[in-house]
């Protein structure tokens, strides 16, 4: 089975359950700053999981596109990757635990003809906050998974999200996985068995953790489902590497080809260069692709793309060749992913110059290594410069002072870097703060607000500003938008007076739902207009702003109070970043 047929296969069984087909949303969340990139199909939904109602109903399933950096420097294994397609189903206060256990186990079984000896689950084995899953394994039981195939498991393995700690819609899951090893699965499931690959996870949403740690019911139980494509491609055709499935397999000829050696004598760095090249071509040619740049999103492009690099010159590859794996993965996904071919230039002509630049970068990064070289050894706070300075991965050092009969103190380089993890970690935290679902009232007034920014930015400065995205927390928003120039001092004290004279003339923001075509047709402006299913929601605000979004919204602009641009820069070549805050 081809990854282009399970996608068309999962899709069109739960249109057939009564869900309607959403696009997938942009790799860059919008409007949530807990994470750097979507990780899986629930994100850009939390306000909908949240009760606010979705245009296409209570029934939805798409194929997400998303992306896990938590394991960059584990990629190079037949396993991980750090981008994939996650296929996706929801309830929202629909049906539950039953229903969603029930379509998972068809699905399966009858469309994708699995044997039921090949299959075994998880549930979640209960704890002080929420009571041991016995509905899900009752259904399990009902529909032929023997007891001994049944593993109750605690938050940390069949939870989501796992462990949680963090304040927001979740609840106990029930995954399901799929024996891949050699001859007949044993009887007894072991969880701890690499040979039983977990293929999908059925979460149930039936509470809202606090901020004090507290869970309470949700007033409305949703259910969060996903496959991961790849994952699940690679063993129905029996595969234990998922780079040998043919949407990696085209990628890895290309290589081959670039580099004049086989995979399967140099697999990691083909892994490697397969997985970050094919990622970065997807956060560059993404509805909302960012360049390659020194902080957030861009410095995780900027890290896979120098890696990729790196790893292509242990492999023989020595000319600018990103550009062509880029092309590979353009052709091959354009169908399914249409931004790819909309942004194909700027996705090769980022990566041409991302990868002249690591190559000056190298230079210099010689040249200190040589600087080094005179006190007959490397210190591990030298090792640790030339990685987080010059890109150098400690082996790259350790080849060089090789080569000069130098020794290294990597027990200090692993202190240093622990100390960088931990500083890391402390900012991966901080973008936990907003919460993934944090839809309070503070939120919903800056959400509002980004609605007047972008009107009043379009009366001062011209048609051509439209929103390249936004970052809101309870306490300021950031709003990135097209323009070539920075804002004069005059200009974006024009935006403030008419943002405010709006808010002081405490207009009604109008919520309706009606059809996509009819929404165009008013002239209604869309972040992300090709995610929008038949049936749109269209926020207008008398004649000022008139838009399509998810909302939340405040009811009226007289609820935001005072609103001041605190900051104005750029973002990348051609957008501007306004930070703002209500007051």
């Amino acid at each position: 089975m081809t990854s282009k047929e399970l996608r068309q296969k999962y899709i069109e069984f739960f249109k057939s359950k009564g869900h309607k087909a959403i696009a997938s949303a942009s790799l860059i969340p919008e409007n949530d700053p807990s994470v750097l990139f979507t990780t899986a199909g629930m994100h850009p939904l939390v306000p909908y999981l949240m009760g606010e109602s979705h245009a296409q109903g209570k029934r939805l399933v798409n194929c997400q596109k998303c992306i896990r950096t938590g394991d960059i420097d584990e990629v190079g294994d037949n396993t991980h990757a750090t981008f994939f397609e996650m296929l996706g189903n929801w309830s929202l206060g629909d049906y539950f635990k039953k229903e969603s256990i029930e379509y998972s186990f068809e699905f399966l079984t009858k469309e994708l003809g699995i044997d039921i000896s090949k299959l075994a689950v998880s549930v979640f084995a209960g704890d002080d906050d929420a009571p041991r899953d016995e509905e899900s394994a009752a259904k399990w039981l009902e529909l032929g998974i023997s007891q001994e195939r049944i593993a109750y498991l605690d938050k940390t393995e069949n939870w989501w999200p796992a462990g949680g700690k963090n304040p927001g819609p979740q609840g106990p899951d029930s995954e399901i996985f799929y024996w891949a090893g050699e001859g007949e699965a044993p009887e007894k499931f072991n969880p701890d068995d690499n040979n039983w690959i977990e293929i999908w996870n059925n979460v149930f949403m039936e509470y809202y953790r606090t901020e004090d740690g507290k869970y309470e019911p949700l007033a409305q139980k949703n259910v969060d489902t996903g496959m991961g494509l790849e994952r699940t491609v690679a063993v129905l055709n029996g595969l234990s590497d998922i780079y040998e499935i043919k949407i990696f397999r085209v990628i890895i000829n290309k290589i081959e080809e670039l580099s004049g050696m086989k995979y399967q004598n140099d697999a990691k760095e083909f892994r490697i260069i397969a997985d970050h090249l094919r990622t970065a071509t997807f956060i560059l040619g993404d509805q909302h692709g960012v360049a390659p740049s020194n902080v957030d999103q861009g410095y995780v492009l900027r890290r896979l793309i120098r890696r990729a690099v790196r790893y292509g010159k242990k492999i023989n590859i020595h000319d600018n060749f990103t550009h062509e794996i880029a092309e590979v993965v353009i052709e091959q996904m354009k169908d399914v992913y249409p931004e790819l071919e909309k942004n194909r230039n700027f996705i090769t002509g980022e990566l041409n110059k991302e990868e002249s630049t690591f190559e000056k970068t190298l230079e210099r990064g010689l040249k200190e290594f040589e600087k080094m070289t005179f006190d007959k050894k490397i210190s591990g706070q030298e090792a640790f410069i030339l990685f987080s300075t010059y890109g150098f991965p400690l082996e790259m050092t350790e080849e060089l002072a090789k080569e000069r009969d130098l020794p290294i103190d990597i027990k200090e380089f692993e202190n240093e870097m622990k100390k960088h993890q931990e500083l890391s970690k402390k900012g991966a935290e901080q973008k936990f703060k907003g919460g993934l679902a944090d839809s309070g009232e503070e939120t919903c007034k800056l959400h509002t607000a980004t609605h007047l920014l972008q009107a009043a930015l379009r009366q001062i400065l011209g048609d051509h500003v439209k929103q390249k995205g936004s970052n809101i927390t309870a306490d300021r928003l950031r709003f990135d938008f097209t323009h070539d120039e920075k804002l004069t001092d005059e200009q974006k004290k024009q935006v403030e007076d008419l943002v405010n004279d709006w808010i002081d003339q405490n207009l009604e923001v109008k919520c309706e739902e009606l059809p996509y075509d009819e929404a165009k047709k008013r002239g209604a402006m869309g972040l992300f207009e090709d995610k929008y299913g038949d049936v749109v929601k269209l926020y207008t605000i008398d004649n000022v702003s008139c838009e399509l979004c998810g909302g939340p919204h405040a009811k009226r602009t007289g609820e935001l109070g005072h609103f001041r641009i605190k900051k104005e820069e750029s973002s990348s070549a051609g957008v501007r970043r306004i930070k703002a805050v209500l007051e």
